[in-house]
């Protein structure tokens, strides 16, 4: 009643002030705006698809590239598999500054590490109660010196994530063989050194297993333990539970990768080294295949990381020397721009440090991705698409979404659409050769497969470049063109496509005419096809 008397008094001030000459509808349009309610609901975000990831999982793809510090007994013995009988006393890193190899890693772009806190031969870099083969036993700051406690404290005070291996297999120890007492001595250093130093990121286990032991390994106790003391780190292994080996150490995943697994299909520690390359993947046997591509049909959210050293060997060895800046950049495309996590070994040398040679090629490698990645060409683009959910109205699905860093936020297309295309004017004619795409992968990889056109200056659509998976990252990598005019788009999805971020960047230095000679070769680098190749000038670009 009260609602009623006080709509009745403000219809009536309204009226008064109304003169003569205001027309009528003046009153009704007021009169509707007080009694009738307006719609501010909003349209919802699409359903995500299963499998996704945890929060961790998401944060650990974030951090798209990690450092991998081998360091060990086997530093100052020039071998990679310790025999796990060296005397303990041949450990004595003079000069160990864990400080610098974080900022190292820092100062290059890496915000996470992993150290190797034991390795195949046993011999322990903290000094663990259940085994004297440790740096207890050593000279090295007289016995009293814990170089994981050292990395951690530095990491810690740089905010640089920090990893461990604890390597199955242990040559030294005598237990090792009778499963039981072995995988208590295992868990018993295990949180030895979840225990001790903080916030541990990753845990990185294998399956490796010694010659002609009758080792089982109970890893569901591990992995639940390790959950456990460390409800935040992220598990390693050939099959998760959390991230899965991309099944070689070159650092090369398949050009189709799926954050999608199946875990039950792969044995941890079943599944070998793949030396080969990509032009003979026909070769590479079903589990590695598995391991670099995942499965679309995968109930398990398992992203791949991609593993490689900076140097012919794991660990330091004087006579080796580093891979080139170029050479870890076309790694860079092959893993990161597969949307996997790329763990670049660089092992410490003998004296403690990161080796200047290694530190040289860190900073120009740092600085090719700087250059070639921090600034999208297409910031400034005009932007449009085949649909937009709920209608052109509704910003929060806008195609100008992909231009935002970031997955959080995306272009969604309606509902029920036959064609899923992002059209993007780019104001002038502009020179590039790499493409980036990704997806909101917080719900759920998708895209089975796109592809990237051109107009040309005859004004017809050219295409550019074909890709299958995205998920969190792709980068695509083909001679260089010049156009202003560009479309995205996806031929198949596992559901209505979404993409948060397109860049589209100018790569100076990977010059495809002297790595790539033929089409097949391109093919091979990029995981995809392009269009016509056509040499001008003794230079490869593509004919737009």
């Amino acid at each position: 009643m009260n609602m009623n008397m006080n709509m009745n008094t403000r219809l009536r001030s309204i009226i008064k002030i109304q003169t003569s000459t205001q027309p009528i509808i003046t009153i009704l349009i007021l009169f509707c705006s007080i009694i009738l309610p307006v719609s501010s609901t909003k349209k919802t975000p699409p359903l995500p698809i299963l499998p996704l990831p945890t929060a961790f999982q998401l944060q650990w793809q974030k951090d798209n590239i990690a450092l991998f510090f081998h360091f060990g007994i086997n530093t100052f013995t020039d071998a990679e598999w310790g025999s796990g009988h060296v005397n303990p006393t041949t450990f004595n890193p003079t000069k160990l500054n864990a400080s610098q190899w974080i900022h190292v890693a820092k100062n290059t772009g890496f915000s996470r590490v992993m150290l190797t806190a034991k390795h195949h031969d046993g011999f322990c870099l903290w000094p663990s109660e259940y085994t004297d083969y440790s740096v207890k036993s050593s000279h090295w700051r007289n016995g009293k010196g814990d170089v994981v406690a050292d990395l951690a404290a530095a990491a810690r005070d740089a905010g640089v994530g920090l990893g461990i291996y604890l390597s199955p297999w242990d040559r030294h120890d005598p237990c090792y063989g009778d499963t039981l007492r072995y995988n208590e001595y295992y868990l018993a250093q295990m949180t030895e050194l979840l225990t001790r130093y903080g916030d541990i990121k990753d845990i990185f286990l294998d399956g490796a297993k010694g010659e002609g032991k009758n080792m089982k390994y109970f890893f569901e106790s591990w992995f639940s333990l390790i959950h456990q003391l460390q409800p935040g780190a992220t598990i390693f292994s050939d099959s998760g539970p959390d991230t899965r080996w991309v099944g070689n150490e070159q650092g090369v995943a398949g050009s189709t990768c799926w954050s999608l697994f199946n875990r039950s299909v792969i044995e941890i520690g079943g599944v070998d080294n793949d030396p080969q390359t990509e032009v003979t993947l026909i070769n590479v046997s079903g589990s590695n295949r598995y391991q670099k591509q995942g499965d679309p049909f995968g109930p398990d959210w398992v992203p791949a990381l991609c593993d490689v050293s900076i140097r012919p060997g794991w660990f330091w060895h004087a006579s080796e020397h580093p891979k080139s800046a170029r050479n870890l950049l076309e790694i860079y495309y092959k893993s990161v721009g597969r949307n996997c996590k790329l763990l670049l070994n660089v092992p410490p040398n003998s004296s403690g440090l990161i080796s200047p040679e290694d530190i040289k090629v860190l900073q120009e490698f740092h600085e090719l991705r700087s250059a070639i990645f921090s600034h999208n060409l297409a910031a400034s683009a005009f932007l449009n698409a085949s649909s937009t959910r709920g209608g052109t109205q509704e910003s929060r699905f806008s195609p100008y979404k992909v231009l935002e860093e970031g997955i959080h936020t995306y272009w969604a297309p309606e509902e029920n659409q036959s064609k899923w295309i992002l059209y993007i004017n780019l104001k002038e004619l502009v020179s590039f050769n790499v493409l980036h795409v990704q997806e909101p992968i917080h719900m759920g990889q998708r895209v089975i497969e796109f592809h990237l056109e051109a107009l040309n200056r005859d004004g017809i659509w050219k295409r550019v470049v074909n890709g299958t998976t995205i998920g969190y990252q792709r980068l695509l990598l083909f001679p260089k063109i010049k156009s202003q005019h560009l479309k995205l788009v996806v031929n198949k999805s596992r559901a209505d496509p979404l993409i948060s971020y397109l860049g589209i960047y100018m790569d100076p230095v990977t010059v495809l005419s002297e790595d790539m000679p033929d089409k097949k070769s391109f093919t091979s680098f990029n995981g995809t096809q392009a269009l016509h190749i056509t040499t001008i000038n003794d230079s490869r670009s593509a004919a737009m």
